[in-house]
């Protein structure tokens, strides 16, 4: 939305754009800040996101900084915040304009699905001890992308506990394919085949977690792309 230079740090998981990594002071984790060095920047606003970054929020509030903290877990509720997010800086016009090319460019992600031969069974990792799956944007990007989530299920969860699977039942649902995505970790896809049973998935792939596991622009852009392209090379397997 160009309004990059109001940024005065960011969190070490920040990946997009390059520069922000080289230009921005890194003050924070996931779980864990640098509240000293917080405090250091004067921040106007501290935005977070998640329910797991309570208490970051929480110790920020009783240093007296005004904290909003959002919990996106859908892709509308990703689009809701990035325009909440245009709001707060004066920028309603750019962040909309954003918000329709990422909806514009979902829909053609929908349209090319549409034309795959079948949709491909789908088991999406987002941690593998234990086995954890099921995050909901990521599902409605592998369905947008023309796949089947096989534990739609899951997706009511908003906790990581709530949607954790076991190895067999993951094999009762028999997937075609394996798309992981070790948050901040890379992902090992010979230990994944080496499962007991396993090595009847023929399809298994990485996803690096920065361009699905955040719930922002980069998931409804780079990261669907990156779904569809290994779903339409499965659906065209025989």
């Amino acid at each position: 939305m160009g309004e990059q230079d109001r940024i005065v740090g960011i969190s070490g998981f920040t990946a997009r754009p390059p520069e922000a990594r080289r230009t921005k002071p890194k003050v924070s984790a996931f779980t864990s800040a640098k509240f000293d060095q917080i405090l250091a920047l004067e921040p106007d606003l501290v935005i977070g996101f998640s329910d797991l970054q309570a208490e970051i929020a929480r110790e920020l509030i009783a240093r007296g900084v005004n904290v909003l903290v959002f919990n996106q877990r859908s892709v509308e509720e990703i689009l809701d915040t990035i325009l909440a997010v245009a709001r707060l800086v004066g920028a309603q016009e750019r962040g909309l304009a954003l918000v329709v090319e990422l909806r514009y460019g979902l829909d053609a992600i929908r349209r090319s699905a549409s034309s795959l031969p079948r949709r491909p069974a789908v088991f999406f990792e987002e941690w593998n001890e234990p086995l954890i799956s099921g995050i909901r944007w990521v599902d409605e990007l592998v369905e947008i992308a023309g796949g089947s989530p096989i534990f739609p299920e899951l997706r009511a969860c908003p906790h990581a506990k709530g949607r954790i699977v076991g190895p067999s039942a993951v094999l009762e649902r028999n997937p075609e394919v394996v798309i992981a995505s070790w948050c901040g970790r890379k992902v090992n896809k010979d230990a994944i085949r080496a499962r007991p049973g396993w090595r009847q998935i023929r399809h298994v792939y990485e996803i690096k977690s920065t361009y699905i596991l955040q719930p922002g622009p980069a998931a409804l852009t780079d990261g669907v792309r990156q779904l569809h392209s290994i779903i339409a090379e499965v659906a065209e397997t025989n």
